[in-house]
């Protein structure tokens, strides 16, 4: 077509639209739209599912089903710069105009007629929204009048914020890209909330002709589209011209950047489980797991082909976790990425012991600074052995748990039962795993079952919180339990945490700051690390995900200063805990005598033996009584103690600690200073032991 009869078909157009949008406003516009239908804005709904830490920060993005990046976005998520350069360069009388600029299309119509081409458009920014959200492929006459036909619309349905939203949702910038928040995640690597001048520029160009002006593909037509933006703003007085030459000088993307993939495993699985949630919130710090993500990463790498990590931290008053890395690369088929090993069922070799002294102490059996035997024994057809297959002979209980002895270990566990241990450890809300159906045995003391790090993690916390298991909470936006699960007393849980903050520290850390316990399980094929402080608690496992065995892979050698290193990254000061006050800070030779050795072996008079076992009549285990503790009317004589069997003398405790001297009598009181439940044990001279729990109201 010639230029002349080109200007003319144009100037028609122009001028028919005027006339189009004038005879709407001036009175046919209502019945026009009713004709229409209504308008449907559900398409500015539809986004991509998003993942966001405890701040709103975002975590990881999904595709829409069909593979568009469409992100929940709104005006105050945007640079105000953005919005000057897109008014200036699109729709300067934006927030006067009810849809339709008439005097831009004019002025449109004039500067094509004078320079023969295109110089500015007429379009208003509410007229593209409506383009976006009802596409047409002909650009004709009927067509833009439905165009200015909906923009009335929406100007009269919606407020200009939300119309700025809709655009900012729909406007498309190359490729599977769709809207600004996209757009500055996939060519910046950033939120659009701070731009520089150049790159609101480039966001502003895009949506013009983003199958030709992509920076990934295109990046000189590009960078002249983000120019002629600026100079229209300098030229209309809305951008300084220094600023645009500053500019002008920023390099264009040439590569579109991964949006963020933080908590891969977490994120994934909640996205599985909530298809129709637009935004899951999730309880992660975005700093800390970033870090320990990296240090993941960074820990495989140097460890060797194949092995991974795992790492767990959380908030010990509230039971959040902070952080939740499932794997060390999650795109890594050589490492097994895809599977959250945080949640893998796998051998906790030595980390279970502090649960078993937690519940010696507790029961009366042993206190810290007990003597036991490290030295060559059977426990009927099972003799276990030290690591280093070496014997200590007499150590503390203390000594023993700091160097992570077996055969005390496993001593303290035939005294308790491994079937009470084992139910300690499920009530506690670990999903325990057995290899069998039998009867758990001893072995299980020393890794013979299956825990997952989050579980093992958790029961960690519950030793910080004084006995008291948290319930895990990874998602913000989901109802909260608030189950009453125990692992420990308190004074036992201090026992223990006092002991493994004494515990020699790796190379890379400073000791006393942290309580925290290794395990390797049988084979080299799990290495374990667990530590906490009063705040805050994290877990370590180091391995294969095909659960291969690795030759050295050795707890306290491996996963313990990927441990120290994690709460380096954690920050802060390290907060001990405070002891109870029924704690009892002894030497051995200053316990009750029943707590100062632990001797099954020694010899029993013919009288001793005829006593029967140990057992407490009264009070019942789990029995409930009322003393008048809650109305303050308490019984002056207190609670009744009373066992049968046994050798005396005999040492009752409440909650780990004594009440008072041995007593050849079998019948005690204690008085009570609150209500609460209670937990009373009773030893007798040979070290035999019973304990209840009771509430007292």
């Amino acid at each position: 077509m010639d230029a002349a009869p080109r200007r003319r078909a144009i100037w028609k157009y122009a001028a028919g639209a005027c006339v189009a949008a004038v005879a709407l406003m001036a009175g046919g516009a209502a019945a026009y739209v009713r004709s229409l239908g209504p308008l449907d804005v559900s398409e500015a709904s539809r986004v991509s599912t998003i993942a966001v830490d405890r701040d709103g920060e975002l975590l990881r993005a999904f595709t829409m089903d069909d593979g568009r990046w469409r992100l929940p976005v709104q005006v105050a998520d945007v640079d105000p710069k953005f919005f000057a350069l897109l008014f200036s360069y699109e729709d300067r009388r934006f927030r006067e105009h009810h849809g339709v600029d008439a005097w831009a299309m004019l002025r449109a119509a004039g500067q094509f007629l004078r320079h023969g081409h295109v110089v500015s458009g007429a379009s208003t920014i509410t007229m593209q929204v409506a383009r976006l959200l009802e596409p047409r492929e002909n650009r004709t006459l009927r067509a833009k009048t439905r165009q200015i036909a909906r923009a009335f619309e929406l100007e009269h349905s919606y407020s200009k914020d939300q119309i700025l939203d809709f655009y900012l949702a729909l406007a498309p910038y190359g490729g599977n890209l769709e809207g600004l928040r996209a757009a500055s995640l996939a060519y910046f690597g950033k939120e659009p909330k701070r731009l520089s001048w150049a790159e609101a520029a480039l966001l502003v160009a895009l949506p013009q002709s983003p199958g030709n002006r992509r920076p990934d593909r295109a990046p000189e037509a590009a960078r002249h589209a983000r120019d002629r933006v600026l100079e229209r703003a300098v030229r209309e007085g809305d951008l300084p011209r220094s600023e645009a030459a500053a500019a002008e000088a920023d390099p264009v993307p040439r590569a579109r950047k991964m949006f963020p993939q933080l908590a891969p495993h977490a994120t994934e699985n909640a996205r599985h489980g909530s298809a129709a949630a637009r935004e899951l919130k999730f309880t992660f710090d975005l700093r800390l797991q970033s870090q320990l993500e990296s240090l993941a990463r960074e820990s495989a790498a140097r460890l060797g082909p194949k092995l991974s990590v795992a790492i767990v931290a959380i908030d010990n008053k509230s039971g959040e976790v902070r952080a939740h890395v499932g794997g060390a690369e999650y795109l890594s088929a050589d490492r097994a990425g895809g599977v959250d090993l945080a949640t893998a069922t796998r051998s906790p070799g030595s980390a279970l012991k502090p649960f078993i002294y937690a519940l010696a102490f507790e029961s009366g059996v042993a206190h810290p600074e007990t003597i036991l035997e490290d030295r060559r024994t059977s426990f009927g057809v099972y003799s276990p052995q030290n690591f280093d297959l070496t014997f200590q002979g007499q150590v503390t209980a203390r000594t023993a748990l700091q160097q992570s002895l077996n055969i005390p270990a496993i001593a303290l566990l035939n005294e308790v039962g491994p079937e009470k241990f084992l139910a300690r450890l499920r009530n506690g809300g670990a999903a325990v795993v057995m290899s069998d159906d039998t009867a758990p045995g001893l072995a299980i003391g020393l890794g013979g079952i299956g825990v997952r790090l989050i579980d093992l993690t958790r029961l960690y916390a519950g030793l910080a919180r004084g006995g008291r298991v948290p319930d895990l909470i990874e998602r913000a936006d989901l109802p909260r339990r608030n189950s009453d699960r125990r692992i420990s007393e308190p004074v036992a849980s201090w026992y223990v945490y006092d002991i493994l903050r004494g515990a020699p520290p790796p190379a890379n850390a400073i000791g006393g700051r942290v309580a925290f316990k290794t395990g390797t399980s049988y084979g080299y094929r799990d290495a374990f690390a667990v530590g906490f402080d009063r705040d805050a608690t994290i877990g370590v496992w180091v391995g294969r995900a095909d659960n291969g065995p690795v030759p050295g892979l050795v707890g306290r050698a491996v996963a313990a200063p990927i441990l120290f290193d994690a709460f380096a990254r954690l920050g802060g000061e390290r907060a001990p805990i405070k002891p109870p006050r029924d704690v009892v800070v002894a030497r051995t030779m200053e316990l009750p005598p029943p707590l100062r050795h632990l001797r099954k072996d020694a010899p029993q008079t013919v009288a001793a033996a005829a006593f029967g076992a140990l057992k407490i009549a009264y009070p019942p285990d789990g029995a409930r009584i009322d003393l008048g503790l809650s109305d303050g009317d308490a019984d002056d004589a207190g609670l009744a103690l009373k066992a049968q069997g046994g050798a005396p003398p005999f040492v009752w405790m409440v909650n780990g600690a004594p009440i008072g001297a041995a007593d050849p009598r079998r019948q005690s009181q204690w008085r009570p200073d609150g209500a609460g439940f209670a937990r009373v044990s009773v030893v007798d001279s040979r070290g035999a032991s019973d304990s209840v729990l009771v509430r007292l109201e």
